[in-house]
This record gives structure tokens, sequence and C-alpha cells, in this order.
């Protein structure tokens, strides 16, 4: 037998893992290589994945992933970034980017090769993000907008096309509202700490000064005259004891006067108080002042939950947020993004109609005194007239008396290939399910705008109250009722390609909001299924309540579905563990995946081995 051959990429592998430790100037920095997500930690960095074929492009972005992972971990410092790192969500976002873009920046200068390489990787994730197809600069994140410009007028470098869209969308802005400051971008470049103050200036001049939290220098200054008061000499703290004493001496025949006010007026007050006593206590006891009524609490899993205004919220039909042409201009268009995939997602489909079809045979109850007229016992009664007719009864499969309702992520974290894929599995599943009697219906979640919209301005407009509770008006989509037949609702999907309609994610009242949508449905099985990227987000709610605000709420709305047991909850995260929040659930690494998932997850609900659907779902058997 020849001996294999070895894979022609690990030369290539070896040779960027070798320059990426001395970029970072750390011999023992550890670099692999992974399918996952590329990512950094202070001893170690994980770069995409290079195959045996070694294309182009996947060369260019491995060295440009790791040219960019080594200028940070060179010119960045961990603990000073932590020190003058804001409290809020937002703010905490545009420090973030701008000090990427520093320690990017900082590379082009002292190593010039570096800068092409990384200007791949920028592209690359602004593409996979879509900001190449961008036009409204509310659609633009603020912060990556920040963080291109902070590189660009450093390095005086023209970014990638799809970054650079998004810098102009917001550049004007930036410029008009920090311009001042962003002259000193230049001196501030090389030295960490002056750039984390520049940042926090930028940051403020940008209207987030509210989420800077306490100021570093400013405790600095504060702990410097702490000391100083320490020191003082304590001959000066027996003079002020001499004088407080003589102060005291003085004080009861200079305020003797002010005494006998004081009680006069104490006497005054107890009388009133206790004529209001007395007035209440002769009130006939019919006509006691009413209460208003307390308000209904914003969600029935936590009474604690706030909403700061909800009159903007809204819960729309897919087909009122664009016109039917567009509509069908969107849906052609999903169906040209996915037409590879399309015949996979077919095939799994049709694996689960074969499945769920084998378990709809008929199957017959025989010999009943009533029911449907059993003709092939008619030759018993020809033969003995006297032969009582035999009648019988189908019986009913476990799934016929189903709704299933699929509750899609509709952040912008989505954009691009996941919701492509969600919209087209969803199209897909829900065809399945009709042929097979059950009824599917499809909702999404998203917000109506970035970073607050008029719940957020109402709150500034109030003088900013503190703990508001969630701060940005809610978009709740039906893309397909459950009683809507699927060829009459299959343009509804292509909504999820337009621009401008991802947004944020408030996971907890979207549960909520579909719970009680499926457990008003007359059928006697529900199932709901949430298809999501990640944790609950939004930037104006998070930004001035707990950090796990959030969180907290949407794992005590899947506590309260899953107590009381109305509806079968489960979910899937694309690559982000939702096993932490939700009891029978499973994470994907990639969007492709999603199709078999799903299938997968529905067929097991509705197999009959209870031991197969335990597998299937990772639920332990109980015992």
């Amino acid at each position: 037998m020849n001996k294999p051959t070895d894979n022609p990429a690990d030369p290539f592998k070896k040779a960027l893992a070798e320059a990426t430790k001395t970029l970072a100037d750390d011999a023992e920095l550890s670099v692999t290589y992974s399918v996952d997500p590329p990512g950094a930690t202070d001893d170690a960095v994980r770069l995409p994945q290079v195959t045996r074929r070694m294309t182009r492009d996947e060369v260019l972005l491995a060295r440009g992933t790791a040219d960019a992972f080594a200028m940070k971990h060179r010119y960045h410092d961990p603990a000073m970034h932590l020190r003058y790192a804001p409290a809020g969500q937002m703010a905490r976002d545009l420090y973030e980017a701008m000090e990427t873009a520093r320690c990017e920046a900082m590379g082009a200068r002292d190593m010039p090769g570096t800068a092409g390489n990384i200007d791949v990787k920028i592209q690359t994730d602004a593409a996979r993000r879509g900001y190449d197809q961008i036009t409204a600069a509310a659609d633009a994140p603020l912060a990556d907008a920040a963080g291109y410009l902070v590189r660009h007028l450093a390095t005086g470098r023209d970014l990638p096309p799809a970054a650079d869209n998004v810098m102009n969308l917001w550049r004007d802005f930036i410029e008009g509202q920090a311009g001042d400051h962003l002259d000193d971008l230049q001196d501030t470049l090389s030295d960490q700490q002056n750039f984390a103050r520049f940042a926090r200036q930028v940051i403020e001049d940008l209207g987030y000064g509210d989420q800077l939290g306490e100021d570093p220098d400013q405790d600095d200054q504060s702990d410097d005259d702490a000391e100083q008061d320490d020191q003082q000499p304590e001959d000066d703290q027996q003079e002020q004891g001499d004088d407080s004493a003589d102060e005291q001496d003085a004080q009861p025949e200079q305020s003797q006067d002010e005494t006998m006010d004081q009680t006069e007026a104490q006497v005054t007050i107890d009388d009133l108080a206790e004529d209001e006593l007395g007035d209440e206590a002769e009130m006939p006891e019919g006509e006691a002042p009413l209460e208003p009524p307390a308000p209904n609490p914003a969600s029935d899993a936590d009474p604690n939950y706030e909403v700061y205004l909800n009159e903007h919220d809204e819960e729309i039909l897919a087909e009122e947020l664009a016109e039917p042409a567009e509509l069908e201009r969107l849906r052609a268009y999903l169906d040209q993004q996915l037409e590879p995939l399309k015949g996979a997602v077919s095939r799994l489909a049709n694996k689960l109609q074969r499945r769920l079809q084998a378990q709809q045979n008929r199957s017959w109850l025989f010999d009943l005194e009533e029911g449907i007229l059993d003709a092939g016992r008619l030759a018993r009664v020809v033969a003995n007239p006297t032969t009582p007719l035999s009648f019988k009864q189908e019986k009913d499969t476990e799934f016929r008396d189903t709704v299933v309702t699929l509750l899609l992520d509709n952040s912008g974290s989505m954009r691009g290939r996941p919701i492509s894929i969600a919209a087209i599995c969803a199209d897909v599943l829900s065809k399945t399910l009709e042929r097979c009697g059950v009824k599917v219906e499809v909702l999404g979640f998203t917000t109506r705008a970035w970073k607050g919209g008029q719940a957020r301005e109402k709150w500034l407009a109030d003088g900013r109250p503190q703990q508001p509770g969630r701060l940005n008006d809610l978009r709740h989509i039906i893309y397909k009722q459950a009683d809507a037949p699927m060829r009459r609702t299959r343009d509804n999907l292509g909504l999820m390609m337009k621009e401008g309609l991802l947004k944020e994610n408030i996971d907890g009242e979207a549960l909520e909001w579909a719970h009680r949508r499926i457990t008003a449905r007359p059928e006697a099985r529900k199932i709901l299924m949430v298809i999501s990227d990640g944790a609950p987000v939004d930037d104006s709610t998070l930004s001035v309540n707990p950090a796990n605000y959030l969180e907290k709420h949407l794992r005590d709305v899947i506590a309260m579905v899953e107590k009381r047991a109305q509806v079968e909850l489960l979910a899937i995260g694309i690559g982000h563990d939702v096993t932490r929040y939700y009891d029978r659930a499973v994470t994907i690494t990639d969007a492709e995946q999603l199709a078999g998932a799903m299938t997968e997850q529905l067929a097991a609900l509705f197999d009959s081995d209870p031991r197969a659907r335990a597998r299937v779902m990772g639920i332990k058997k109980a015992g």
C-alpha cells in the first residue's frame, strides 16, 4: 500500500502560525485552525480552517485574520482597556471598535504588509453582515462605522467597499459631533491610555456620555485627595475640635426660641393628622374613595419586568410591511440565493414526510356496535341472517390534531445566509407538515428601530428616569397564520430579505407572544420551535438596566411555558449555545445544518418510540 500523502495545506498553516507568533511578539502564543468562528484569548488564537484545496479566498482570509489578532495581541493591554471601559452596551461597542481599529492602524504603520491582509478580513466580515447592501444609516451599526472611520483616518488607506459603505453612511454625523476631537487621533494612537481617554470623549460627543460610567482619572484624583486628607496635622484637627465645642456651648441660648417654634409646629401637625384620621373614621363604610385598579403586569412570567412605553409596539402581518410586487421580488431573490441548498432541504423534508406518513397508515377497530359499516363482515350476515351487523372505526394518529409554531429570530446578526436558510426551511417544512395534516404558523420578532425608538425618545424627554425597563419598540411579524394555506403565504417569507427589517432581538417578550397565540388554538397538541442565533440584545434597554435584564426575563418566560406544560417547547441555536436557556435544545455551528436539525427535531417529536424521541431531543430517560 502506498503511504497517504500529507495535507498540502500543512506547510502553509505551520508557516502562518509561526508568522503570527512573530508579529504578536509572543513565542508562546498558541495558534490553531478550526471551522468554528475565529477568536482570540490572552494566550491563544483560533484561525479559519484552510482546506486541502487552499483556495485563494480562504488563504487570504486566514492571513488577514491572523494579522488582525496578532496586532491586537501586540499593541493591546487588557488591564488598561478594562480600566477605561464604559458601563453601557452601546458605549462599550464604540469603545471596543475604536480600540480594535487603533491596534490595526498601529500594525499598518509599523508593519505595512499587514494592512492589505487585514483589508481582506474586514471586507469578508462586512460582506457577510450585508454591509454592502445597506442604504440607510439607521440600518448600519454606529459602532462599526466609528471603528472604520478611526482606521481610515489613522492609516489614510481606503476601506474595502462594504466597510466603506457603512462608514460613509455615518461619517457626516460622527465628524459633525466629534470633529474637533478627531483631530487629536494621531497624537494618541501610540499611547493606549491617552487613546482610551480620546475614545471616551468621542463617545460623549456622539451622545452616549450617560453610558460611560465613572471616570477612572477622576477616581485617581479622589484617591490622591483622600491620602492628603489623611496626612493633615493633628493640631489642626484639635483646633477644629475646640471650635466645635465652643459652638455647641453657645447653641442652647441662641436656639431656644427656635426650639419652641418647632415644638408648636409639631403639635399643630399632630393635631391636623388626628383630625384627618377622625374624619376618615367617621366616613360611611360604603363611601370610601376607590383606588384605581393596578395596571396589568407587562409580563405574565415576571411581574417585575417593566416596559417603559408600549404604545408603538406592533404586531403586524408580513404583507402589510411591503407591497405585493416587492414581496414577489424578494421571494424570487430568496429562491435564487438558496437554489444550491434547496435540493438538500427538500430531501430532508421528504424524509420527514415519509416518517410521518409511515405512522399515518390507517388502523381500525373492528366488531363495534356503531361506526362505519364493515363490508368485509357482510358475508357472515348473508350466511347467517341472525348475526348482527358489524361496524368499524378508524384510529386517530398521534399527530393528526397538532399545530406547530416556528418562531424565527429576525435580529441583525441573522443577516445574510442564516436568515435566508431559516426562511427557506420554514417554507419547506410548512409545506411538508401541511401535507401530513399538521397546521403550521410562522412568526418573526425584531424591533422597529436600532438603539431604541420612540420609547427611548420619550424616556429622554422625561428626564431619563432610573431603571426604565424595556426601552425599544417591538415588531412582531406574522408571516403565516396557522389556518392559512402555504400557497397563499409563500411570498411573505421573502420579507426577511428586505433591507432594514432585521434589527434587535428581545426574545422573552417574543416567546411570550408566540406562546399566547398557540395556546389559544383549538388543537390538542401544540409545539413551539424557536430558532435564534444569540442571547436577547437591545442596546437601548441594556444600557440603562442591569446587564442581565433581558436574559433573566427570557429564562422566566421559558420557566413559565415549561411549568404550564400546555406547549412542547424546543429550540435551535445557530452558532450559539441555547441549551443554557431551553431544556430541549440543539446547537448547530453552521446555518447550513439548520434544515437537518429542524427535520430531526420535528420527526423526533412524532416518533412513537419514547427512547428514540428522548435520544434525539437530548432528554434523559427518567429512572
